[in-house]
């Protein structure tokens, strides 16, 4: 139900953007606002973090398994997109 919620505000969001329906000088600032809900947001999570006693009892294992995963991501990334890429100029070059 969480994520409807998301969508929601999402499409809001859009729909305000989209319609521009807020003012010149805040979509000027948007990069600012945007930052710093990013860094709220990392607070908020790091409060989330330090209450739960059981992920700072196993933050070793978790941090492990967080780098091979994240390492994975970023290598597997590349290569997609450098595979999707020449596809794409392949094709672009038949046409």
């Amino acid at each position: 139900m969480r994520i409807l919620l998301y969508i929601v505000i999402m499409a809001i969001g859009a729909l305000v953007g989209y319609k521009e329906l807020a003012s010149q000088k805040i979509f000027n600032k948007m990069s600012t606002i945007q930052y710093a809900c990013l860094l709220f947001l990392l607070f908020i999570m790091g409060v989330k973090i330090g209450i739960n006693k059981d992920v700072l009892m196993s933050v070793h294992k978790l941090g492990f398994t967080a780098v091979i995963i994240s390492v994975f991501s970023i290598v597997f990334s590349v290569l997609g997109v450098k595979f999707v890429s020449r596809f794409i100029k392949a094709k672009k070059k038949v046409v």
